[in-house]
């Protein structure tokens, strides 16, 4: 969900102009992603949630998901489990978001931006691969192959 945001925020970015009416409904789908994001980075100190459901048995589940009844299990990355890769691509997602509400809602694009900063620094300070810490609740399906790199200065996030 965090690379999807990301995804669309830059490409709101890059092509908005050229989106016409379709530019709200891309703000629309951005921060309903955005709202959930943020309730995922903030709802714990200290905790990033980063998954719902067992991978397993969700794959499995053929029906709507309003009549599935498999577990929703929630899972979270913290500094006893780290998860850099997806703490860092929700600190994307948030960031790029900041800068698609920057003019038409600047006190949510703050909002944005702040928590990036802080779910990056936690990236940074406590690494790892999600998968590593989450092993058989996440892969085979959402396996960290090719490994995590969080070696940037911060002031190039800022």
């Amino acid at each position: 969900m965090a690379f999807t945001t990301t995804m669309l925020s830059w490409s709101s970015l890059e092509y908005g102009k050229k989106m016409g009416s379709e530019l709200q409904n891309s703000r629309v789908a951005i921060r309903w992603a955005t709202d959930y994001l943020l309730k995922c980075a903030r709802a714990t100190p200290g905790k990033l949630y980063v998954g719902v459901g067992d991978p397993n048995g969700d794959h499995k589940c053929w029906e709507r998901p309003e009549d599935m009844d498999t577990p929703r299990t929630v899972y979270s990355v913290s500094p006893s489990k780290p998860g850099s890769d997806v703490a860092a691509e929700t600190a994307a997602a948030l960031a790029a978001s900041s800068m698609v509400f920057r003019k038409v809602d600047p006190k949510y694009a703050r909002l944005l931006l702040a928590t990036a900063k802080k779910v990056m620094l936690f990236a940074i300070q406590y690494r790892g691969a999600y998968s590593d810490s989450l092993s058989s609740s996440v892969c085979p399906f959402y396996c960290s192959y090719s490994g995590y790199k969080v070696g940037f200065h911060m002031s190039t996030f800022i």
